[in-house]
């Protein structure tokens, strides 16, 4: 299953792109991120049975392994894709929201667009690494 990161604005180089890039470079499920600008520019198109997961204020603060466990049954009932969204500044409005199979936030606090990336891609290598039995993530 791809895992795919749509992100509004642009990384550039900098301590933030280096997190992303360490963390991605682990994750061993096929991966990819799509960067668009602040405002407009088009949206990859969306194969059917694309799961979109956006991060929003008014998500869950789903545990890792539970977010592990929802990528390993997306992935085990055929999904090809899973679609991780990160607005622009505004975030996402209510219809959008209403579209996403899933909304997830990173706790309480606002975060910084390039820090949620960078948090995002670690939880994804956190994920997959759970699923694959690695020893990176301990509960407790």
């Amino acid at each position: 299953m791809l895992l795919h990161i749509v992100a509004r604005g642009r990384i550039g180089r900098g301590p933030e792109a280096e997190l992303v890039e360490r963390y991605l470079k682990r994750v061993t499920w096929p991966h990819r991120i799509t960067e668009l600008p602040d405002t407009g520019g088009k949206l990859p198109d969306l194969q059917p049975g694309t799961r979109r997961v956006m991060l929003d204020e008014k998500g869950e603060n789903l545990p890792s392994r539970v977010l592990a466990e929802r990528l390993q049954a997306w992935r085990d009932d055929g999904v090809r894709e899973t679609r991780f969204l990160i607005g622009a500044a505004d975030g996402f409005g209510d219809a959008e929201r209403a579209e996403a199979d899933l909304l997830i936030a990173f706790g309480r606090a606002t975060w910084p667009h390039l820090m949620a990336r960078a948090m995002l891609a670690e939880q994804l290598w956190r994920a997959t690494s759970i699923l694959a039995n690695h020893p990176y993530h301990r509960e407790g």
